[in-house]
């Protein structure tokens, strides 16, 4: 089977790699984010993500600090935000965020107020699909109104059910323009794929952040994603 998508359009992001890889720093003690993003940083990690559990435990300094860690990175802030779209961007860009995310469940006009404050702020919205009833037809509402990228997610206790964000990933792709980020579970071994498949953005967490040699980890999941061939 041809795992290639035809079309695809190799974005450029971030920096201007293409694809990237985004390490998400789903833990909760902030000094063992900052150490883990830095050895992640070592093995080649563009884009470092201030995740969920770490915010809500070590809130807005969380991003602060990992933007004096790392100030050359993209930081992504995944404040997974559902209602006051324009004062959550305002606080995520004031401590140092490049990209705020914002559920696709979220009311549109959260998204647009969203997307009116990253305008003000100097940053991106990136709409996390994670949840949505129908992903491919929400991606293409996100876009016209005004998200930078969208996110196909498969969250971790979806995983457990060993669900794949491939086919997603497929549908979403055909259906926007704006690049796609990816995540749920994935490896150095399945990010390939995705990348094949259209993905712009690839986020990776436990597959670096629980390894026992984190620059390893993360530079062979770089190594694999800087290896595929685009259509």
């Amino acid at each position: 089977m041809d795992l290639c998508l035809r079309g695809w359009k190799g974005y450029l992001v971030g920096d201007g790699l293409k694809p990237v890889v985004q390490v998400a720093l789903d833990v909760v003690e902030l000094k063992q984010a900052i150490e883990i993003g830095k050895q992640a940083v070592s093995g080649g990690v563009e884009w470092v993500e201030a995740g969920t559990p770490l915010i809500k435990s070590a809130g807005l300094e969380a991003i602060k600090q990992l933007r004096r860690a790392f100030p050359a990175k993209t930081i992504v802030a995944d404040m997974k935000t559902m209602d006051a779209g324009a004062l959550e961007v305002g606080l995520a860009a004031k401590a140092g965020a490049d990209v705020v995310c914002v559920l696709g469940v979220a009311a549109d006009p959260t998204i647009s107020e969203a997307v009116r404050a990253a305008g003000e702020h100097g940053v991106k919205v990136l709409v996390d699909l994670l949840a949505t009833a129908d992903p491919r037809t929400r991606a293409k509402q996100v876009e016209q109104l005004g998200a930078s990228y969208v996110g196909v997610h498969v969250g971790i206790d979806q995983q457990k059910l060993g669900i794949s964000p491939l086919e997603q990933l497929r549908a979403v792709v055909r259906a926007v323009k704006i690049p796609v980020a990816v995540a749920g579970g994935i490896t150095a071994e399945t990010a390939p794929e995705l990348v094949r498949c259209g993905a712009s953005i690839i986020v990776v967490g436990g597959a670096i952040t629980k390894a026992k040699d984190v620059m390893r980890a993360a530079s062979d999941v770089v190594d694999a994603v800087k290896a595929v061939k685009r259509c």
